[in-house]
């Protein structure tokens, strides 16, 4: 489960940027609602997804608070996912 969580860590990452970077600017820049839409729609997706895995991991293994705060609040800040699954995932796949 903690590789499965480490994609949708990824995927997380690139459908925010995504959606800041690309296609907010399509939206308001040249009137082209529908990717943001669409790529909105995924966000969210692997953002509930990201969240409910967050949880069930830091229960499963059993993380110190400090870690499952971490984990949360990178779900919040662009680029943030990137430096999680670096720092604190690849590290625990490497120990399992």
């Amino acid at each position: 489960m903690l590789s499965f969580f480490r994609v949708i860590a990824i995927l997380e990452g690139i459908s925010y940027l995504a959606l800041f970077a690309v296609t907010m600017p399509l939206k308001y820049l040249a009137d082209l609602p529908m990717p943001n839409k669409y790529v909105g729609y995924a966000h969210g997706a692997l953002f509930i997804a990201y969240i409910i895995l967050a949880v069930v991991l830091w229960m499963e293994k059993k993380w110190s608070f400090k870690k499952g705060v971490i984990l949360l609040v990178a779900s919040l800040l662009p680029f943030a996912t990137f430096y999680v699954e670096k720092k604190y995932l690849n590290e625990e796949a490497t120990l399992a």
